[in-house]
């Protein structure tokens, strides 16, 4: 892979590029100080991941991640940061990883996997026609309208634009047969679409997603799980 390493701190620039040429899974590391030089490299010349840090002068990391979530094809990105109040941001800016400084080469061979995990990632899976009751009536509804799935006993309310409607399926064998079209737990009696998580929100160490206006608190068990999730393989 061709990769981009940007950070304004000469040391740490230097660091990060020895580390990645060492990663035979790396064919080449370009690099530059700022962000405004970023953008003119990715410019001129495509590459696989941008390896960015979060503060610097001028245009900073978050701002530059904004501007090329716009590109037609944004290439992975990949936050290398002293500063761990912004992973959820940039985790809301699809980020493929979030690493700490110093960096280990252990973590950072991890971002590196991740990226290629994420090129690699195969076509999602097609949408299915689920089968519904309301008032005798049987309908069908798109399986990527469902936002998220919400356990009721031996049904599963599934909530969508237009309403909520009831299937006789347990949460757990939803979760199974819809994971592989991005169907996550979030709680024990919640299901939610990847697709469709607007915001991740911490407050007091706790985490909650909106879904379709609705906020729905994560487990602390599925939060770590979630945010990985979100960085690698919302679509």
């Amino acid at each position: 892979m061709r990769v981009l390493v940007v950070d304004d701190e000469r040391p740490t620039l230097d660091e990060l590029s020895f580390l990645l040429r060492q990663d035979p899974r790396i064919g080449e590391v370009v690099t530059c100080d700022s962000a405004t030089e970023a953008l003119r490299i990715l410019q001129e010349r495509d590459v696989d991941a941008v390896f960015l840090d979060v503060q610097m002068p001028g245009l900073t990391g978050l701002e530059l991640a904004q501007v090329l979530a716009r590109f037609k094809e944004t290439p992975p990105v990949v936050f290398v940061t002293a500063h761990e109040q912004h992973a959820v941001e940039a985790f809301d800016l699809r980020a493929v990883d979030y690493v700490l400084k110093p960096v280990r080469a252990e973590r950072l061979a991890e971002a590196v996997r991740r990226v290629v995990e994420g090129s690699a990632r195969p076509a999602a899976a097609p949408d299915e026609h689920i089968p519904v009751e309301r008032g005798g009536v049987t309908r069908f509804i798109n399986r990527s309208d469902i936002r998220y799935v919400e356990a009721q006993g031996d049904y599963a309310r599934l909530h969508t634009g237009d309403g909520s409607h009831l299937l006789r399926a347990p949460l757990t064998q939803l979760e199974e047969q819809w994971g592989p079209a991005g169907f996550v737990r979030i709680h024990r009696s919640l299901l939610v679409s990847l697709a469709h998580i607007e915001e991740v929100r911490m407050h007091n160490g706790r985490c909650t997603v909106r879904v379709g206006g609705a906020d729905l608190q994560v487990s602390r068990r599925h939060t770590r799980d979630l945010r990985d999730l979100l960085s690698r393989s919302r679509p």
